[in-house]
């Protein structure tokens, strides 16, 4: 068989897996409507292209929620008020629902999406098995989640993506994506990488690995997608996610050798693949928003002027 049919028949099979997973259609966002709206940022922006990349963008969230596991009372909102033991897969397409609305639809669909979680975030309160009280809309604990996120989807794109990160497109990331915490809540958001490293050495003290945090990343581990291989795919992404985690963090989720190498292999297995993805994945949210404002998707397959070197 030829070289291009072997590469169309694997896109094709990606694209399977990955609607299998994340179906489309049924979330109730308007990617479309109202015509040059550019939402929170736009073409131009850094964030339109971090986010547009699967591979990076689903490692870095499981990057994320390992990363979230450390913190006692992030941990105990989980733990206590969400199905995570049975219904991983809809927590992660909530998830991924909420980030593509808040970067690729309009303003008001991304306001309407921001003031329903931060609605919920409302009725997620309680109190840690060490005693101490916690609620979902503490300024301090958005952040911590936001800064997780920002930084798993930052690294995925880093390691994965086809696109290299041009000098200062991480410290713009960091600038841009501070808005939709900022709006749900959090203050004091790092808006650079330096501030980001900052972040997370003062974070140290407050952080742990414990039973539930271990329970937690059990469950993620026997996770089971709605798709063929499921077993082999979700060691792929895991184990890609694993390789984005920072030196601390292995050390504190007590990564073995074999761990950090079964890691890396799979970081380099889906930076092979990852080109697939961006063939399989050509027709998404980002290229509906990008015609919303009159602006062709290849636009996203290249840096906005600002980050080319002349």
């Amino acid at each position: 068989m030829p070289l291009s049919r072997l590469l169309t028949a694997a896109a094709g099979r990606i694209r399977h897996w990955v609607l299998s997973a994340f179906p489309r259609g049924q979330s109730g966002i308007d990617y479309d409507h109202p015509a040059g709206d550019p939402g929170l940022f736009g073409p131009l922006s850094v964030t339109w292209r971090i986010h547009s990349d699967f591979p990076g963008m689903l490692s870095g969230g499981l990057c994320a929620l390992m990363l979230q596991t450390l913190h006692p009372m992030a941990l105990a909102g989980v733990w206590d008020h969400s199905n995570f033991r049975t219904d991983l897969v809809g927590r992660l397409r909530r998830t991924t629902n909420f980030v593509a609305g808040t970067t690729y639809a309009s303003r008001g669909e991304a306001m309407r999406l921001i003031d329903r979680v931060a609605a919920i975030h409302g009725q997620v309160r309680g109190t840690t098995p060490d005693g101490c009280a916690y609620r979902a809309d503490d300024p301090e604990l958005l952040t911590w989640v936001h800064v997780t996120e920002s930084y798993g989807f930052l690294e995925g794109f880093r390691r994965y993506s086809p696109l290299r990160l041009p000098d200062g497109a991480a410290d713009a990331y960091y600038d841009e994506a501070r808005r939709v915490a900022e709006a749900l809540g959090a203050r004091d958001v790092p808006a650079t990488e330096s501030a980001v490293r900052e972040y997370f050495d003062r974070m140290q003290q407050h952080l742990r690995f414990d039973e539930r945090s271990r329970e937690v990343l059990d469950v993620l581990a026997r996770i089971r997608l709605p798709v063929p291989m499921a077993g082999l795919s979700r060691e792929l992404f895991l184990g890609a996610g694993s390789a984005l985690l920072p030196p601390w963090a292995l050390q504190r989720l007590h990564y073995t050798p074999w761990q950090r190498r079964q890691a890396a292999l799979s970081a380099g297995v889906l930076r092979t693949m990852a080109p697939l993805f961006r063939v399989a994945l050509n027709d998404g949210v980002a290229p509906r928003a990008c015609r919303r404002v009159g602006v062709d998707p290849s636009i996203l397959e290249r840096w906005p002027d600002a980050f080319v070197r002349p």
